[in-house]
């Protein structure tokens, strides 16, 4: 029977009508070479009595080769039939053993040996314990640990509140509110008695005013089952007095308490008063206004000066160092101020709160992401939290539609026109643009050309001649005939919609380096940073900077691409150095061999929104990102990077 792996691999064969090399389904599938081609050779033992065969042409590829459809069709049809079935059976890729074994340790009551695991997983004691390495390093970021006794076994180790917040982590899948156990039988609660606890808790909210969103609420949900396992097993929560200081007389205790009688009279179990209180911080940390449309008074109410003083702080820091210009929106004030009431108490205890979004924000938004890890550093500082990067993407989500909301206002370009051949000409020359982009751009003036240096240029974005003008001027200039012509009309649009005609203006040719052999994450970033230092655009701090940054997130977004970037300006302007590696190494979760250093310039980098938007396209394009990793020399690797969309 096929894996889960195997069809992955027909899946890419199917799709592409090329050959496809060993080297490119690994870095898809991000396991080894050595893997796939394993792995071909037993599924081409089911196709070739299925109507089809895998073929290997050496330097070239594998190619599918389909002899007789109707058997083959039949073949695809009894495959992926058996997906559901397949998907439960044992993990395949060292990621889906790593999460086996972190469900496995937590669901057990005492310790496990690894040979039973071993066995379990069809795997040997040096691949578990290469696994292992995963394991201990995951849940040690719970401050947790793996205790290991002779004869015994190991068991996960720690504070009840982190264990808990590793099991709903790794023990449910939250974004459906289902249940992803290693065996049927270790099932918590069936999807019935998980809806009925949400219903208790949507019941009791909605009657004392406490809002949350969706995704707070399945938190919620996922968290009191959980209490209630760990409860019948006699594991309780454990917090300081000090801890409870004030809780107690808080409303949301009063709803926590109706919630907890209501479970316990439906599951049969018995909440101690500290972990009443738990869930009452649970509330805490997310109940919030569920309207921004306040007056000024309710929101002082909501926000004390404290927090206000932060906000300005954070969006202060933002236009500071990403120049994004936000300190007039009082829309994100407000919305931040909303949003980081109730996640402060939640950070003050160390709650968790899962963002199912982060990976696409991170890969979407990165500009946005950057200016919410700068807010992340200010709460640091100023209250002494730690925030994680799911807190993090839920800055960023609110800091984009502010970035959003900038653009909407700036989408309107204020431009002059230059023209010599008299009033009459340069007016149609102006009607023509405001008619064709009535909605897009503002002629201010027609001007002649001797009147040019006594005329401001402070609000104009561009500056539309008919005659050449030699001298530098701040804006760009277009020169155009007076009648426009096809080439003339793809100027302004350019300038209209920030299109560069050269997209690699921040890349130089020194600074790209192809096939280097690295083999970790921490060398290619100093190989680069090495590279900037000996050119002379960097100190020896840059490279500490780049550093910290990834201790925050990992900057790899898939598609085998990296784009590390320091904390703060280092350069006068922006400045990318590139390089590609023979062989794909590990970035966090992701598998990289494309990786572009970025450092943006202390000078406000024109339409830094459009780099961003340029970086992403080319994350997204798959096709690109290969060719870019395939090219022999700098020439043509420019030709192809100057071409993506």
């Amino acid at each position: 029977m096929p894996t889960n792996r195997m069809m992955q691999i027909l899946k890419e064969l199917m799709s592409t009508k090329t050959p496809i090399t060993s080297n490119d389904l690994a870095n898809t599938i991000q396991v080894t070479s050595r893997t796939i081609r394993n792995d071909i050779k037993e599924l081409n033992e089911s196709l070739l009595h299925s109507g089809g065969c895998i073929k290997s042409t050496r330097g070239i590829g594998y190619v599918l080769e389909v002899k007789d459809t109707d058997t083959f069709k039949l073949f695809l049809q009894r495959m992926f039939k058996n997906s559901d079935t397949l998907a439960s059976q044992s993990p395949n890729t060292p990621e889906e053993r790593v999460s086996y074994i972190i469900r496995k340790l937590l669901l057990a009551n005492g310790y496990i040996k690894l040979d039973d695991i071993a066995e379990e997983l069809y795997i040997s004691k040096s691949t578990l314990q290469n696994d292992l390495i995963e394991v201990r390093k995951i849940i040690k970021s719970f401050k947790l640990e793996i205790e290991s006794k002779p004869y015994y076994g190991v068991r996960v180790t720690g504070s009840e509140m982190n264990f808990r917040f590793c099991l709903s982590e790794y023990l449910l899948n939250r974004e459906s509110i289902t249940f992803d156990m290693p065996n049927p039988t270790d099932s918590l609660f069936s999807k019935k008695e998980l809806n009925k606890i949400q219903a208790i808790i949507l019941g009791e909210i909605q009657k004392n005013e406490i809002y949350l969103s969706d995704i707070e609420l399945n938190n919620l949900s996922i968290h009191f089952a959980i209490a209630c396992k760990r409860i019948r097993d006699e594991n309780y929560i454990l917090l300081p007095p000090e801890d409870f200081e004030g809780i107690y007389t808080k409303k949301e205790y009063k709803v926590a308490e109706k919630i907890v009688k209501k479970v316990e009279s439906s599951f049969d179990v018995c909440f101690p008063e500290q972990e009443i209180a738990y869930i009452a911080i649970h509330l805490l940390g997310t109940n919030k206004i569920a309207t921004t449309n306040l007056s000024q008074q309710e929101f002082e109410t909501f926000v004390d000066n404290e927090l206000r003083d932060i906000i300005n702080e954070i969006i202060m820091k933002i236009d500071e160092r990403l120049k994004l210009q936000l300190k007039n929106d009082k829309e994100l004030f407000i919305a931040l101020g909303l949003h980081l009431r109730p996640a402060i108490n939640r950070l003050r205890y160390g709650m968790n709160m899962r963002n199912p979004l982060l990976d696409e924000i991170k890969a979407k938004y990165p500009l946005a992401f950057d200016a919410a890890i700068l807010a992340s550093k200010v709460l640091k500082n100023r209250l002494e939290i730690e925030i994680d990067e799911h807190e993090i993407g839920y800055i960023a989500l609110h800091i984009k539609v502010a970035m959003y909301r900038q653009q909407m206002n700036q989408d309107v370009k204020r431009c002059i026109i230059v023209c010599a051949s008299g009033l009459g000409s340069a007016m149609l020359l102006k009607y023509k643009l405001q008619a064709k982009y009535f909605n897009q751009l503002i002629v201010v003036d027609t001007i002649d050309y001797y009147r040019l240096n006594e005329t401001t240029l402070e609000q104009i974005d561009f500056v539309i001649t008919t005659i050449p003008i030699e001298s530098k001027l701040p804006v760009p200039v277009i020169f155009v005939n007076t009648i426009l012509g096809t080439k003339d009309i793809e100027q302004i649009e350019d300038c209209l919609q920030d299109r560069d005609k050269d997209k690699v203006v921040y890349v130089k040719e020194e600074l790209i380096f192809l096939h280097q052999e690295l083999e970790t994450k921490e060398s290619t970033i100093q190989f680069l940073v090495n590279e900037l230092e000996s050119a002379g655009y960097v100190d020896d701090s840059f490279d500490k900077s780049v550093l910290e940054r990834e201790r925050l997130s990992p900057t790899s977004f898939g598609n085998l691409v990296a784009i590390p970037h320091p904390m703060s300006p280092h350069t006068d302007e922006t400045i990318w150095a590139i390089c590609t590696l023979k062989k794909p190494i590990n970035w966090g979760e992701n598998r990289v061999q494309f990786v572009c250093l970025l450092s943006l310039g202390k000078n406000k980098t024109p339409n830094i929104e459009g780099m961003y938007d340029y970086l992403i396209g080319m994350i997204d394009n798959e096709k690109k990102v290969k060719q870019l990793i395939n090219c022999e020399n700098k020439k043509e690797f420019l030709e192809i990077l100057n071409n993506i969309d």
